[in-house]
């Protein structure tokens, strides 16, 4: 992980001693070491409050779980996130400071935080670090489990299966969240996200973000390597193995 953080920027390492106080540990004092778990317990607030660069690696292969108006529940295993430092982060929405839109960025760890992007598409991501700093880590693709006929239902134009989410904006369609969600609680809220299975560090690739124009090149998004639910990477981007 040291690795990734340090061909981020050299700039965001100096600035932002919020995040350095823990990118040598894979977690937190309060807690404990993940571990293989078919369990529905959410995930914790202390996991969220981390270097969102980790929080972003050890995401994958949890599971988010949507609960709609019905009372319905879906599920889904997450392999694709991206990590979004905070204000020193120029590709981050805390760059313009706390603001309506951003309010709940802003919120404590183990928020969600939901945005619309192109006027269109929704993208949940969930805050890390302390109240007030506005990190996140947006969660890209998941891997429906159960029954596909709701999210067929809500995205009609996918033509295959890995359609129905491989994309921020596709899976937030598909699980239908909306700004409805925007400062839940991914610990007892509507949507949450709950522990799945450890996916293996050998089993994890890295790339640049997606579609964003500045500190397009930091290796802050990561996804379980050859899962074809992980969203298209452009073919000028550089992958490589995921290492601790």
């Amino acid at each position: 992980m040291l690795e990734h953080i340090a061909r981020a920027t050299t700039s965001v390492t100096r600035a932002m001693c919020f995040v350095t106080c823990q990118i040598t540990r894979r977690t937190s004092p309060n807690l404990q070491p993940l571990h293989h778990s078919t369990m529905s317990a959410a995930l914790p607030r202390p996991f969220y409050d981390r270097d969102p660069a980790l929080v972003a690696r050890d995401l994958l292969g949890m599971q988010l779980v949507v609960r709609d108006a019905d009372g319905d529940v879906q599920r889904a295993r997450i392999v694709e996130t991206e990590a979004y430092l905070g204000p020193e982060d120029p590709a981050c929405h805390a760059v313009v400071g706390r603001t309506k839109r951003t309010e709940h960025l802003h919120g404590p760890p183990g928020t969600a935080y939901v945005y619309r992007i192109y006027g269109m598409h929704w993208c949940l991501n969930a805050v890390t670090l302390p109240e007030g700093v506005g990190s996140a880590v947006l969660l890209r693709a998941v891997e429906p489990l159960g029954d596909l006929r709701p999210l067929e239902r809500r995205r009609p134009a996918a033509r295959r299966t890995r359609d129905l989410t491989n994309g921020p904006g596709k899976l937030c369609a598909a699980y239908g969240i909306t700004g409805a969600h925007d400062g839940g609680s991914l610990l007892r809220g509507a949507v949450r996200i709950v522990k799945g299975t450890v996916v293996a560090d050998n089993a994890v690739a890295v790339s640049p973000r997606i579609g964003i124009s500045r500190a397009a090149d930091w290796p802050l998004r990561f996804f379980v390597a050859d899962n074809p639910f992980v969203s298209a990477t452009p073919s000028r981007f550089a992958v490589t193995p995921f290492t601790p």
